[in-house]
């Protein structure tokens, strides 16, 4: 299942298998909240923004430690700062699942495990650009991604399960050990590389990343992006759970088993696919086909309520597929698009602009529920968060015309 090229080796293949593994538990924490949310709402007595809060902090904090963890792997190595994050979210995990009780204390915890998620991120792709050459690295990408992706629906999976047979305590509980787990293969897939520490470049500054039209795009294209997946990552499940709960006949847990499954395992083939697609046929042709669908689906999904479950279903899979499905490709076109010394500085800039705008998209969404006319605020949430779509679709199709990939071993 992991086979990235004929030509990887076993150890190459065993590192890899590592570090998706890792990612996958070290996810399962992502999706607990958003999951818990019809739950949380009634045993917190929260508003839809107060909701959306505690998701836009797991979110800031996440573009805060994906900001710093970045710009310090260009000093001290992308393996060393992977290692420590591993465990440090794992801690963090297993205190938002012992000691989250409320909404306060929920919104400094959910923020502190987000502030520590990050780290296990860009040094991961990091990781992937030192280790496989351009031809397979999309598709390397795409795996580490498709990992993750693999961690949501095992956190939304677990935790509706978990809510229904005992309370969101145990759910909280469940998916934070797996963390553990996570960290534990993480272990081991840093033990592999070899400790590479970027050097200084005299020629590259921060300044850099602004003037260069390929990386300008690709930042404020990864902007788009996170915009339009943050906010539909954290409320689509409950606009699924509202429309279908009264008449899914598979019950609680059935309906959160099909919901991550159209969510999240739809954006795990995504993310391999597309990544292996862009190696095929170019990072801007995908770019530009995955955001304009994302955007197309952000503008309908929330008129769709009154589906039957089934179209209703595949339509939620279509969107996961489509607005993650760029997130790879995006993320392989940057590595390509920048020095190798430079990287994580621009991985870093990029992160704190694009994962920053994308924890506001919850609160937003939030908002526009609590002052919509009911019956209306999930089409006008969902559009909201199609402007991001569009806003990715129209910087990919700005992407000069030629392959990245060629341009980036130029100047290597």
């Amino acid at each position: 299942m992991f086979q990235v090229s004929r030509r990887v080796n076993v150890t190459e293949r065993q590192w890899l298998i590592s570090l998706v593994l890792s990612r996958s538990f070290m996810t399962l924490i992502f999706m607990t909240y958003a999951a818990s949310l019809p739950t949380l709402t009634r045993e917190w007595s929260m508003t839809a923004t107060q909701a959306g809060f505690v998701q836009t902090a797991f979110s800031a904090g996440f573009a805060i430690s994906l900001f710093t963890v970045s710009w310090f792997s260009d000093h001290i190595g992308p393996r060393r700062m992977f290692l420590w994050s591993c465990w440090l979210g794992a801690a963090a995990a297993l205190a938002f699942a012992m000691f989250a009780r409320s909404y306060e204390q929920a919104l400094w915890l959910y923020g502190i495990a987000g502030l520590t998620q990050g780290g296990s991120y860009t040094p991961a792709i990091m990781l992937v650009a030192q280790q496989l050459p351009p031809e397979r690295r999309g598709a390397g990408v795409g795996w580490v991604l498709a990992g993750m992706s693999a961690g949501y629906v095992g956190s939304i999976s677990l935790t509706q399960g978990m809510i229904s047979a005992f309370d969101y305590e145990t759910a909280f509980a469940v998916c934070a050990i797996g963390t553990v787990v996570g960290a534990l293969f993480g272990t081991v897939a840093a033990c592999r590389p070899d400790h590479q520490v970027s050097a200084m470049s005299a020629t590259v500054t921060s300044a850099g990343l602004i003037k260069d039209r390929r990386s300008l795009l690709l930042t404020v294209g990864y902007m788009g992006h996170c915009w339009e997946l943050f906010g539909m990552w954290a409320w689509a499940p409950t606009f699924l759970i509202a429309s279908l709960g009264n008449r899914f006949a598979l019950g609680a847990i059935g309906l959160g088993i099909a919901i991550a499954i159209a969510l999240h395992l739809s954006a795990f083939f995504a993310s391999f696919s597309l990544g292996r697609a862009s190696d095929r046929y170019g990072r801007r042709a995908v770019l530009i086909s995955v955001a304009f669908v994302g955007a197309l689906c952000s503008f309908g999904f929330g008129w769709s309520g009154e589906l039957p479950s089934v179209w209703l279903l595949a339509f939620a899979a279509v969107y996961g597929f489509a607005a993650l499905g760029d997130s790879s490709v995006l993320s392989t076109a940057m590595s390509e698009a920048v020095p190798a010394a430079f990287l994580g500085r621009a991985l870093a800039v990029r992160s704190i602009l694009g994962i920053g705008i994308g924890a506001a998209a919850p609160a937003a969404f939030g908002a526009v529920l609590d002052l919509s006319v009911p019956g209306s605020g999930w089409a006008w949430a969902f559009s909201l968060m199609g402007i991001g779509g569009l806003v990715a679709t129209v910087c990919a199709g700005l992407l000069p015309s030629e392959e990245l990939t060629e341009t980036s071993q130029t100047r290597r």
